[in-house]
């Protein structure tokens, strides 16, 4: 067994990690316009440059921008589009903590019209990463699934999609032209966060989704066919890979439940090299769903919590990789965390130390494991 020489890697993480307090200071005294944009983006700047260092001491093959420019994963980039406005919420959600469950409302996405994408949109937080990373760049976009999921056709507009599947072809353009200038760019290492797949696997998420009219046997394969056409075109030499998310929330997550009901599409439908996935507790289920992985795709085993500070044992991850290793072979796993450390900007309930330390367990468990990461 080898370390890997192309994404993702033996030891990777998700991408969004705790912000500083000197960012979060700042961003607070953007709001009150208290500095400029430019005073902003200066202190981004230095927070990014700071937290590559940071994933490059640990040792980690590729590192993220930390998500540091977003308020949210992923209302910062869908809002961006043309005629999609970020509404205030309407309905509550339930996100379930190891503590008891709290109700959140989040805000919701409606598409007035047809959609279009007047500008780049993290194309520069790309160019930026890339020009102070020793190590491969990697960038986070939120799944194209996003941009219907939550609100389903009530929350497009139905004089500019009468018919759904123009909808679909639109939304894959878009992001198709976002992608073809990330590639461009310099952009061969690229993540599509996605919930959609994994709240699809919630037996009360499901009667939800019936509720607003849309079938949940037949969304993996739309969503499926909608992320395939997003990244049709891109050079051979890029790497897609999926996080597959139950939702993040200040440690708190909203489905639960085992992949089986959308195991098949996920790994054989969808154009994806690798995919990071929550095995962290027995809200995710058990391994049997990796039987479907196909030769040539990579599971990254998301074995460490992010959402508590307890730090993992290293013979229970190694015992646990075994466990997954029954169902394809160990040469296409690898290992991660669960989820990221700061999917909005507020973070989880973990200290930048427990971060730390829960990364660099993360790449000594891996060169134990494979030999190198």
């Amino acid at each position: 067994m080898a370390a890997r020489t192309t994404p993702p890697f033996r030891a990777d993480h998700v991408g969004s990690l705790l912000r500083p307090k000197k960012l979060l200071d700042a961003r607070d005294k953007r709001k009150q316009n208290a500095i400029n944009q430019d005073q902003l983006k200066a202190v981004e700047d230095e927070a990014i440059r700071e937290v590559v260092k940071l994933q490059e001491d640990l040792g980690l093959k590729a590192a993220t921008d930390g998500e540091f420019r977003r308020a949210y994963w992923h209302l910062d980039f869908l809002e961006r589009f043309s005629n999609v406005t970020i509404v205030p919420p309407s309905v509550g959600v339930k996100f379930h903590t190891h503590s008891g469950d709290v109700e959140f409302k989040p805000p919701g996405i409606r598409v007035s019209g047809k959609l279009s994408r007047p500008k780049p949109i993290f194309v520069d937080h790309f160019k930026f990463l890339k020009s102070v990373a020793k190590v491969a760049p990697k960038i986070t976009i939120p799944s194209p699934s996003t941009m219907h999921f939550r609100g389903g056709r009530k929350a497009i507009d139905d004089k500019a999609y009468p018919d759904m599947a123009q909808f679909y072809v639109d939304l894959a353009r878009v992001y198709n032209e976002e992608i073809k200038d990330m590639a461009v760019a310099g952009c061969r290492y690229l993540q599509i966060d996605e919930v959609n797949f994994a709240y699809l696997c919630d037996p009360k998420l499901r009667e939800q989704v019936k509720g607003i009219g849309e079938d949940p046997n037949q969304l993996p394969h739309t969503y499926a066919k909608l992320i395939n056409n997003a990244i049709a075109g891109m050079p051979k030499d890029m790497t897609f890979c999926m996080h597959v998310c139950r939702g993040n929330f200040k440690s708190a997550w909203v489905a639960e439940g085992g992949y089986e009901p959308v195991a098949d599409a996920l790994f054989n439908e969808l154009n994806i090299t690798g995919y990071f996935m929550e095995w962290d507790d027995e809200r995710s289920g058990g391994f049997e769903p990796l039987r479907f992985v196909p030769k040539g795709k990579v599971v990254v085993l998301g074995l460490i919590t992010t959402k508590l500070p307890k730090l993992e044992s290293k013979d229970e991850l190694k015992r646990r990789i075994d466990e997954a290793a029954k169902f394809v072979p160990l040469d296409q796993l690898a290992l991660g965390p669960q989820c990221g450390f700061s999917s909005t900007v507020e973070g989880n309930e973990v200290t930048v130390d427990d971060e730390k330390r829960k990364l660099a367990l993360i790449v000594e468990t891996a060169r134990e494991v494979w030999g190198g990461i």
